[in-house]
């Protein structure tokens, strides 16, 4: 059975564009080392090349042979070891990038990414079970997803990381160390795993993909050294250095404070990818003029979040408005519209700014964001409130702010039993893992006359779609209203 799954995989790495045929026999000799095995016998079998096959047979080897323990951390951390036995080295995978590159920016994209996936580092099989939807708002199509991509961690992972001794290298998950670690169970293998030097803002950067692709060709640049991330005039010129290089690619930066901020502060890094989100199709509702910047279109999008978009063929005239932005917004309190600069010396005005480029004229979103909390708000004011957190609780970082919920695993199984709770007419608060969800039912289930085995799913996911929009909503400094985009002037004209 060995010989079998090795052979498969061999082949599967030579179809792929992996393996080039001339070193099948040494990739054999690769994977037969790391099974202990000294014989190998070509098998007489047909082929099959259905990766996901392949890696549970070898997996299920390696815990019969006592190589490795059977859970899921251990299993990740080896079938990376195995998958890079067909790896080509990162000097190869960087030329080959950049002959592609000579062609087009998107040919180079094409190859790398289809890389990405071919050698697991995306696993395809496990992204595939992610959850994804649309709803309809007043502000465009919403993507919704509840990611599941994420494997959860069994006991004994938790149990031996605990254990483990404590290690600062790679320091982060977004340092260039990465690339070939074999990784711990308290951090991913990454062997199979390649990295595209490129330069930005004069410096070395490294550009990715994310393992967890939320949306398409959902790529990571991060600085190759590690820094904390920090909204300043430079992440404007690294923003547009990127989109020259990359014109089919957006690229956006969260914010650098906590609340409104991502999940990895200590690490300058962007995110972007080949995707048009719903806040990009958008459209601008109210133009305004920039004293100093009339050569600059201007204009507040019509969108939940607070988003100015500044518009030029030239894009050092959007890094000195940005900048001039950011500069004010920092600064900026407006009382009435409980905006506030800073309390007791804490900060709490930043952007998340995303760039693009549309024909020949260069975008710059400039999302406002403010991380100040009150007793009634203690997660933020402009973050998630507490009676949306039975749907989404976590920050609204880049990815949420441009239109596309990532929801947490723990809603398919809710889901799915207050499915059938619907249907049953059953109170969804005489259960602990629904009562959450209790209030939010009782609201919206008067709407429909008839919930049925056929419909329910439909219902919920536009429910939870339409709280997304809320949520979406409540992160916005300035309100949809009226009052909202009073507010909002007040504000572009101190600039």
């Amino acid at each position: 059975m060995l010989n079998k799954d090795i052979r498969d995989l061999v082949q599967y790495g030579m179809e792929a564009g992996l393996v080039p045929a001339c070193e099948k026999n040494y990739t054999i000799n690769l994977l037969l080392d790391l099974f202990h095995e000294d014989d190998y016998e070509e098998p007489a079998e047909e082929c099959n090349t259905d990766l996901e096959e392949i890696l549970k047979n070898l997996l299920d080897e390696a815990v019969k042979r006592n190589i490795i323990e059977d859970s899921i951390g251990y299993r990740d951390l080896f079938d990376t070891k195995i998958m890079n036995c067909l790896m080509p080295r990162p000097s190869q995978v960087q030329e080959k990038f950049w002959k592609e590159y000579e062609k087009s920016p998107e040919t180079a994209t094409d190859y790398f990414y289809k890389l990405s996936q071919d050698s697991d580092y995306i696993r395809r099989y496990r992204i595939k079970k992610d959850q994804k939807w649309t709803v309809e708002s007043p502000y465009g199509t919403i993507d919704i997803t509840i990611n599941l991509s994420k494997p959860e961690k069994d006991p004994k992972a938790i149990a031996a990381a605990k254990n483990a001794k404590a290690s600062a290298y790679p320091k982060c998950q977004l340092c260039m160390e990465n690339e070939g670690y074999a990784g711990r169970l308290n951090h991913p293998a990454r062997e199979n795993h390649r990295i595209i030097p490129i330069t930005i803002n004069d410096s070395q950067w490294g550009f990715q993909y994310s393992p967890y692709v939320y949306y398409n060709e959902h790529c990571i640049v991060f600085n190759g050294q590690h820094v904390p991330m920090k909204i300043e005039r430079n992440t404007f010129v690294k923003l547009f250095d990127f989109i020259k290089l990359f014109p089919h690619y957006f690229l956006g930066s969260n914010a650098d404070l906590p609340i409104v901020g991502g999940s990895i502060l200590s690490h300058d890094h962007f995110q972007g990818g080949h995707y048009t989100f719903a806040m990009a199709k958008a459209p601008m509702e109210e133009m305004v003029t920039i004293p100093g910047y009339e050569d600059v279109e201007a204009g507040i999008v019509k969108w939940p979040l607070s988003v100015l978009r500044i518009r030029s063929k030239d894009e050092k005239r959007l890094i000195d408005l940005a900048s001039h932005v950011l500069d004010v917004w920092r600064g900026y309190t407006d009382e009435a519209a409980f905006v506030f600069a800073e309390t007791d010396g804490e900060p709490h005005n930043t952007i998340t700014p995303i760039a693009r480029k549309k024909g020949d004229m260069y975008e710059l979103d400039l999302t406002l964001r403010n991380n100040i909390t009150t007793e009634e708000h203690p997660l933020g004011v402009y973050h998630p409130h507490a009676e949306y957190h039975h749907i989404k609780k976590e920050n609204i970082g880049l990815i949420e702010v441009m239109g596309l919920a990532v929801l947490p695993a723990r809603l398919k199984e809710e889901m799915e039993l207050l499915a059938s709770y619907l249907v049953e007419g059953k109170n969804p608060a005489d259960n602990e893992m629904l009562e959450k969800h209790a209030a939010w039912v009782a609201e919206f289930a008067p709407k429909y006359e008839n919930i049925t085995e056929e419909n329910v799913m439909d219902i919920l996911r536009e429910e939870v779609g339409q709280v997304f929009v809320h949520v979406l909503e409540d992160a916005g400094v300035y309100k949809c209203t009226e009052e909202g985009r009073e507010a909002f002037k007040r504000f572009l004209a101190v600039l």
